[in-house]
């Protein structure tokens, strides 16, 4: 053993006896152990050891010469003084410095009492290599910390790097310094992995995590969060520059298409920016921003940097998830009923249903805002099976109340998103049946962003709502991408006119000219037109004039309960 001398028993001049209990104790342990004997005159000597101990000590000295004590003899010596100072054992953690295979062992000493040998203290050293065991709980660590497909960080072990990354600021005296979380989200990644199978998903994943590896300074971290979600942790020293570069580079990522199982690929992502600063507050703070600032980005279709009135908003649309699910619960939303006109002879043709939620609380909710929070949290589809089953059950009642079918419709509005998530076509058949009513009394409307977000799941859907006698209209049209195949391919009936091209047209020429185009466009595909935001009569002749098929806005009337919307087209049929 290094450092200390090493002598037989009889050497010493010990007593047979002594030195085989000696020998026998050390040689009883299952662990590595040796007897030394403390003295002025030689300091350190070995009086037994066992097999395993000289097992282990033939392992550590063929490391470059290096023993269980470090080549120190002050170590073994302090380890024995506090024995010697009244302690009854002492241990600590010893760790080679050999860079080929590195040993972290155990050390533990006591007093062997009634032993000594030439008035000698004698202690026992007991030895438990834990490489094995500590690089097993390392491999473990490190592989609950990582994204098994990209070798990345994943969302624990990313806040965790973080974490020490921003230890080492305060350490090193930079706890000044700004950073920054960028929030990358994978835009079409569901319809990717679903329509070309998990293998080409995976693959996509692993391309944009080596591109964005490739764009990364020296100590930027990088981490898959999610499915298709990522982030980095980038230090800035210039905030606005910084950020300015870092953004330019991430839209590199996504600018050439990616090649994947001889798919070619145009990816988009949406992108959200939390700014903090090292020893400020809690940076897991900051990777929740840069996720609020990313699902900002999703519907602004643009980078977005956190801003404190954004949180003020996303905590208002929490308190309204958690509100909404109460009102769908407890049957506290209403429909209002849109008359819509003949433009031809002003008849009322038939209803569209618009939900209404009157909070207790912040009373009138706009339905711009609590759709997409239904959107957003998954209610979509349940709020849109309640609204297609009130509508469609408000014609049988009507029916019902003047004693014969009425000649008059009902127009429902799909969200894109839950016509992607539902199999809208079954619930259309399950509420027709149910109120026995014809399916050629109910209108769907869809935007185009229903159709363009997944184009033969949106055509095989169509063709199913046609197969009931529905009849679809495309909403808001001429204010999306407005695709001329799909509306020769699509079962489209209607065409509506958005009310921003409407209520402009009077004032403003260009506004005049796409009405004209749409009402020529549909008049050449064989489809009708329905114009939104009529205001005014000067607005309602004008398209009656242009051939419009029909109308709908405050001019004739504004939503109306269910009461009122019979009443009106009872009281206007009276008239026409």
């Amino acid at each position: 053993m290094h450092g200390v001398r090493k002598e037989t028993v009889e050497e010493l001049d010990t007593s047979s006896n002594v030195a085989d209990r000696l020998a026998g104790l050390v040689a009883s342990l299952p662990i590595a152990a040796v007897i030394v004997a403390r003295n002025d005159l030689f300091g350190f000597t070995s009086l037994a050891c066992n097999d395993a101990f000289a097992t282990l000590h033939a392992i550590l000295d063929s490391q470059q010469g290096v023993s269980p004590f470090i080549l120190e003899r002050d170590r073994l010596a302090a380890l024995l003084a506090s024995l010697e100072s009244g302690e009854k054992n002492v241990s600590e953690r010893w760790c080679s410095s050999d860079l080929v295979d590195p040993r972290e062992i155990d050390i533990s000493a006591a007093r062997l009492n009634n032993m000594g040998v030439n008035g000698d203290n004698v202690f026992l050293i007991s030895f438990v290599d834990r490489t094995a065991e500590i690089q097993n709980q390392r491999n473990l660590h490190r592989e609950m910390l990582s994204d098994s497909l990209t070798g990345l960080y994943n969302r624990t072990g990313f806040e965790e790097a973080v974490d020490n990354a921003l230890s080492h600021s305060d350490a090193d005296g930079q706890n000044d310094e700004n950073f920054a979380i960028i929030a990358i989200d994978l835009s079409r990644f569901s319809q990717i992995n679903e329509y070309a199978g998990a293998i080409v998903g995976d693959e996509l994943i692993v391309t944009v995590a080596s591109r964005l590896k490739n764009i990364l300074r020296g100590r930027d971290i990088l981490a898959r969060i999610g499915g298709n979600e990522f982030a980095i942790f980038a230090r800035l020293s210039d905030d606005a520059a910084d950020i300015d570069a870092i953004c330019a580079r991430l839209t590199s990522v996504f600018d050439a298409p990616y090649s994947l199982s001889g798919l070619q690929v145009n990816m988009d992502a949406a992108i959200g920016i939390g700014v903090g600063k090292a020893g400020n507050g809690d940076p897991s703070d900051t990777i929740r921003q840069a996720q609020i600032a990313l699902k900002q980005a999703k519907r602004t279709n643009k980078i977005e940097l956190y801003r404190k009135e954004v949180l003020d908003t996303f905590r208002m649309r929490f308190s309204l998830e958690t509100d909404l699910r109460h009102a769908l619960d407890n049957d506290a939303l209403s429909l209002a009923y849109q008359p819509l006109i003949d433009l031809s002879d002003g008849r009322v043709i038939g209803f569209e249903a618009l939900a209404r939620w009157e909070h207790p609380v912040h009373g009138m909710i706009d339905p711009g805002d609590f759709i997409a929070v239904a959107e957003e949290c998954g209610l979509i589809v349940p709020l849109g099976k309640w609204v297609l089953s009130k509508a469609v059950h408000s014609l049988k009642e009507w029916d019902d109340a003047v004693g014969f079918t009425l000649p008059i419709g009902m127009n429902v509005n799909l969200s894109a998103v839950q016509f992607a998530r539902d199999d809208v076509a079954q619930s259309v058949r399950d509420v027709l049946e149910e109120a026995n009513i014809d399916g050629k009394r109910l209108t769907l409307e869809l935007t185009e962003s229903a159709i363009l977000s997944d184009p033969d799941r949106a055509a095989q859907a169509m063709h199913a709502l046609k197969a009931l006698n529905t009849c679809l209209a495309m909403d808001d049209f001429g204010t999306g991408y407005s695709n001329l195949a799909y509306l020769q391919k699509l079962p489209i009936d209607i065409l509506k006119i958005d009310r921003s091209f409407v209520t402009e047209m009077l004032q403003d020429r260009d506004s005049v000219s796409i009405v004209r185009a749409v009402l020529s466009l549909a008049n050449a595909l064989g489809m009708e037109t329905t114009a939104e935001g009529i205001e005014t009569v000067e607005l309602s002749n004008t398209l009656a004039a242009l051939g419009c098929t029909h109308g709908q806005g405050y001019y004739y009337s504004r939503p109306l309960s269910a009461d009122d919307a019979l009443a009106y087209y009872l009281e206007r049929s009276a008239k026409v």
